[in-house]
């Protein structure tokens, strides 16, 4: 790690520090933990912009796809949804791979020409009315289900860990079927085609009920932490809180003890709950990052950095461009999908309507560019330097407002004008980083280092 990695993460301890102290500790651990998951994205789009020079900005679909899988894999199975309507939309779904291998079986045995394209529009076509008798009244019949407190098929019921992992396949998965339509195409066209095939899984996840209860959502999703209240309630828990605070309860009258005590212990339970978070997050962030070095540096790497420099040159060397594209546009978007899933497991819900791009497209590459692409280690420095920013931009706004306009009274307009506006301060900032980066360090905070 060189000087400017350590500093630069030294300086971002230093601001959460600072949170911690100047709000609270609650507040510092909630921040470090959403930059861990960002870390995770940034992390996700250098491999494949950093390695290859692929730009996707489709990150959205994939972190939303991570957040589904949390929701099919921890979530209990509606039995009575299954019943009304599981059989026709296994039916459904039979049909629907069975269309797919006609139309693949006439491409592969009849000739090119209007014949074929008559053959497969015909049987697309056929196919689409056969789905759609099974499909139909199946997601009526599941979506019907008490629709106020389910109204979707449910999951597994397994640990919401193991969504993780799924999160990643899902997301995989998707980058497969969409690599396999779009790499082929010019870079700007390939970036457009990915914002579009987002926005299309993104309304796909809003609009259908029957996989994950559209824009009803999907709250009270399972942990893989302690809840606050069972700490709360645990012997053993406000000992420790106890012994910790010995000092300040030694202080405190007899009568007023036990409260001192009953605060602390309930203070303390969501700091310890953020923590085991913020552990967990650290350690798929760390064992991502050593994967991820160990790639780069590796044989495979320095092909994909010589693809990413120049194509032509690598394919008159015969390396194959596209299955390389194929390979770094997968796994890329599977740690994007595992972020996704540890973003909902935070959350505790899966809300469709919180995707949108400037979260989770703009501000990620921002995170990349910003520390460096190309460079892991950089992303992941981007991700806390962006996210902390972005969160902390508006108290921070609010506070300079409130020392500047101190004489001021609470009602002048003035004053209430610069109050309303301090939440655009945040994409102002983003320009201005953006700006002082690309003026002063072009290449990021940390940039790439190639070695020979």
């Amino acid at each position: 790690m060189n000087l400017r990695a350590l500093a630069g993460f030294a300086a971002i301890a230093a601001a959460l520090a600072a949170v911690g102290f100047g709000q609270s500790w609650s507040v510092s651990l909630a921040v470090l933990n959403l930059c861990l998951i960002s870390a995770v994205m940034a992390l996700g789009v250098n491999i494949q912009w950093g390695y290859a020079g692929l730009f996707n900005v489709g990150t959205m679909a994939f972190a939303g796809l991570g957040g589904l899988a949390a929701v099919l894999v921890s979530q209990p199975p509606v039995h009575a949804a299954a019943a009304a309507g599981g059989a026709d939309l296994l039916l459904a779904g039979a049909a629907a791979c069975l269309t797919a291998g006609l139309v693949w079986l006439v491409v592969r045995r009849v000739p090119r020409g209007r014949l074929r394209t008559a053959c497969v529009a015909v049987t697309a076509v056929a196919g689409y009315f056969v789905i759609a008798a099974f499909f139909d009244p199946a997601i009526e019949a599941i979506e019907a289900v008490d629709p106020s407190t389910s109204g979707y098929l449910g999951g597994l019921g397994l640990p919401i860990v193991l969504s993780w992992a799924a999160g990643g396949l899902f997301a995989a998965g998707a980058a497969w079927v969409i690599g396999r339509v779009a790499l082929g195409l010019r870079a700007d066209y390939f970036a457009i085609a990915t914002l579009g095939i987002s926005e299309i899984v993104i309304a796909v996840l809003k609009n259908e009920d029957w996989l994950a209860r559209g824009v009803k959502n999907v709250t009270g999703l399972d942990r893989p932490v302690p809840y606050e209240i069972d700490l709360q309630q645990a012997g053993w828990f406000a000992d420790m809180v106890g012994s910790l605070n010995a000092g300040a309860l030694a202080a405190a009258s007899e009568a007023d003890r036990a409260l001192l005590l009953r605060d602390l212990v309930i203070e303390a339970s969501g700091i310890f709950v953020k923590l085991c978070y913020a552990g967990l997050f650290a350690a798929v962030l760390l064992a991502l990052l050593v994967l991820s070095e160990r790639a780069l540096r590796s044989p495979w790497g320095r092909m994909m950095r010589a693809i990413r420099d120049n194509e032509i040159a690598a394919e008159a060397l015969g390396k194959n461009v596209y299955a390389r594209h194929m390979q770094v546009f997968v796994l890329g978007s599977a740690v994007v999908g595992v972020a996704g899933a540890m973003l909902v497991t935070l959350d505790g819900q899966f809300t469709p309507n919180a995707y949108h791009p400037m979260r989770f497209t703009f501000l990620i590459w921002v995170m990349v560019i910003v520390g460096g692409s190309g460079n892991n280690l950089g992303a992941v420095l981007g991700g806390f330097i962006v996210w902390l920013s972005w969160i902390e931009a508006e108290p921070l706004a609010l506070w300079t407002i409130d020392a500047l306009t101190a004489a001021m009274a609470h009602d002048d307009p003035l004053r209430i004008h610069l109050v309303e506006a301090a939440a655009h301060v945040r994409p102002i900032l983003m320009g201005l980083i953006l700006l002082l980066v690309m003026r002063f360090s072009p290449r990021g905070v940390i940039p790439e280092t190639v070695r020979r």
